[in-house]
């Protein structure tokens, strides 16, 4: 790779969990190969990046921005100042930080910060975790060198020769879970003897699903299944309460697992909502999956990643609206129909993309070599002119040239 060290990359993404963890796996995986990078991420102020980000040791810079809301609010009348008190603040940013190449993972702040780098002619990425485009990548997916994705027919959303289907970053640790699998019966208490669900909702839990579950407690314990169930943090007291007089010698409820790579060595079947980079860790994890899309997502694009699955024999999917009435019947038919779940196991794995955060990584070192190649090019063309000119503009061009591209 041409030299232009120490890298400075500016990354934004944020307001969930979804755009959060693969901005920081692209941190991590860019300096575990360059040390001396600096790293500066652009976030939204008040939102879950301003924490996340620092403990995960980056530097991050805030911006007053905030996403439209569904009805008329006064976060919404102030959506335009927002907007622009924001790009200001972006160009600003990049005028100051210098980066050699910005990447964005969608949310808020990723807009102004990317908008600004491409008016700047600063080498871009976006990557983009849906099979549904989020706003803030559509609107400068014209604009930027590289969209990396994590599904097929994404063109619909990005102009074609730019997509590099490279899927989600995910966890190193879900990379070998075939391996824990005694490892992790011992973990959680569980016999080899039995079958075992695991159930997730995301890390804040899923109301339906846990309904669901506690009303369907009885049959699972009645076929003996063995369940590891994270109910969320803002559930979980609650749920504990109503299993008391349950038999729990079979089921682990948790408000949080932090063995992810366990809970899924552990698992014959999951259950789970379908955001981008859940789907994306169970396609690693090769496991035979029921998906029950969240409805309250923008554009409905939970229920369009597990399309993305199903459509391919790949998963079952389970709508949040049936799933009172069927998720656990659903679990227990696909529990114990193992040719149905080999099925699933097989053609999950064929989706999943263990290389993820390594091959956007690559992406981004193309870039750089690509931006720095032209760079010198540009250069030397400039330092010719300045040796004919005679007029000083062309040393002023080689001296704003030069500059560019250290």
């Amino acid at each position: 790779m041409t030299k232009l060290q120490p890298y400075r990359l500016i990354i934004s993404g944020g307001g969930t969990g979804g755009h959060i963890f693969p901005a920081v796996a692209i941190a991590n995986e860019f300096c575990s190969r360059y040390p001396s990078a600096e790293i500066l991420f652009v976030g939204a102020e008040g939102k879950m990046e301003m924490t996340r980000v620092p403990e995960a040791g980056y530097k991050i810079i805030g911006l007053w921005i905030s996403g439209l809301q569904r009805k008329l609010t006064l976060s919404n009348l102030l959506f335009p100042l927002k907007l622009i008190v924001s790009y200001f603040k972006a160009r600003k940013i990049v005028n100051e930080f210098k980066p050699h190449v910005v990447i964005g993972t969608g949310g808020y702040a990723s807009g102004p910060i990317m908008l600004a780098a491409t008016r700047k002619g600063i080498a871009t990425v976006i990557q983009e975790q849906n099979s549904f485009a989020g706003l803030a990548n559509k609107q400068v997916a014209d604009k930027v060198n590289r969209v990396c994705v994590a599904y097929e027919g994404m063109e619909k959303y990005f102009p074609a020769h730019k997509i590099v289907v490279t899927g989600n970053p995910v966890r190193k640790d879900i990379l070998n879970v075939e391996s824990k699998r005694e490892q992790a019966l011992s973990h959680f208490g569980f016999s080899p003897q039995f079958k075992t669900l695991l159930i997730i909702g995301g890390s804040l839990g899923a109301r339906t699903i846990n309904e669901s579950i506690i009303n369907g407690i009885e049959k699972l314990i009645e076929a003996q299944i063995q369940v590891l169930w994270q109910t969320g943090r803002g559930y979980y007291e609650a749920y504990k309460t109503r299993l008391a007089s349950h038999d729990l010698r079979k089921i682990r409820v948790h408000d949080f697992v932090r063995e992810m790579d366990l809970a899924y060595a552990v698992a014959d079947v999951v259950i789970s909502r379908a955001g981008a980079l859940s789907v994306s860790e169970i396609c690693v994890a090769k496991k035979p999956v029921i998906l029950v899309p969240s409805p309250n997502v923008a554009e409905d694009h939970q229920t369009k990643n597990a399309m993305a699955l199903t459509g391919k024999e790949a998963a079952l999917l389970v709508t949040d609206r049936d799933a009172r009435q069927m998720l656990i019947d659903t679990a227990l038919n696909l529990i114990f129909d193992s040719a149905r779940s080999a099925r699933l196991r097989e053609n999950i794995a064929k989706l999943g993309k263990p290389n993820a955060t390594s091959d956007i990584v690559n992406e981004i070192e193309r870039l750089l070599d690509e931006k720095s190649v032209n760079g010198m090019e540009s250069y030397k063309l400039s330092t010719a002119e300045s040796k004919t000119g005679g007029d000083g503009a062309g040393t002023l061009q080689t001296v704003l040239v030069r500059s560019r591209y250290q």
